[in-house]
């Protein structure tokens, strides 16, 4: 199930409910009747919204009305029939803070298959090129592969830090510790980046732009002139 359709189906049963509602100052509360399992709500002042709820909390700043701002990509979304539109990474970037009681909080989180996909990559291509150009015959090229999956696949259930500490150390040449000739690390590892948004993160985006699409429903439906009768 995508994050999505699991997120569609924790609030099929929300309805909004508008505490305050001054110009820019906004306090929109999301649950199900009875409950606030599962509840957000959506707090604005200028320049700033702040979601918070069983996903965590995580404040946003970047125009005059932040509501706004997540509109665009509703409206990117819907012109290309998506039902909700988000920009996970955009939106990031617009970060002032986040929950940290919790560690599950945060917005992002190490992503190991991305960092075992490049060691990996990085691995084969020194593998092949030593066949190709001889500098390691086959017994060589062996203990090289078995060195990187030791030595830096190895961390990978350690963590983050763990993991990427071993591959920026790891350093390789056939034969003796100290001898000289070309060694093989990971040039250039500090070019990649092994995040990912969390689950929580995504779940919240998703609120966003379902929790701003129903109060501009609902300013609408008030809003809407009344109809003529004959």
């Amino acid at each position: 199930m995508t994050t999505e359709a699991r997120f569609l189906r924790d609030v099929e049963s929300h309805v909004m409910e508008i505490i305050k509602e001054d110009g820019l100052h906004r306090h929109i509360r999301f649950r199900k009747p009875g409950t606030m399992c599962m509840h957000f709500d959506l707090i604005t002042w200028p320049g700033y919204l702040c979601y918070t709820g069983d996903m965590g909390t995580f404040v946003f700043r970047r125009l005059e009305d932040m509501f706004q701002f997540f509109r665009a990509d509703r409206e990117y979304a819907q012109s290309r029939g998506k039902q909700l539109g988000i920009n996970v990474g955009y939106w990031a970037e617009k970060l002032e803070a986040v929950d940290g009681n919790s560690h599950r909080s945060g917005a992002t989180e190490f992503d190991s298959d991305k960092f075992k996909q490049i060691v990996n990559e990085y691995r084969t291509k020194w593998i092949r090129s030593a066949k190709e150009d001889g500098s390691l015959n086959a017994i060589e090229r062996r203990e090289l592969w078995e060195e990187v999956q030791d030595r830096v696949l190895g961390c990978v259930d350690d963590g983050a830090e763990r993991a990427q500490i071993a591959a920026y150390d790891f350093s390789w040449h056939p034969g003796l510790p100290g001898a000289r000739g070309r060694r093989w690390q990971f040039d250039d590892l500090f070019e990649h980046r092994f995040t990912k948004p969390t689950g929580r993160f995504m779940w919240c985006c998703y609120a966003l732009a379902w929790g701003i699409q129903k109060y501009d429903e609902h300013t609408e439906a008030v809003n809407a002139p009344e109809p003529e009768h004959a």
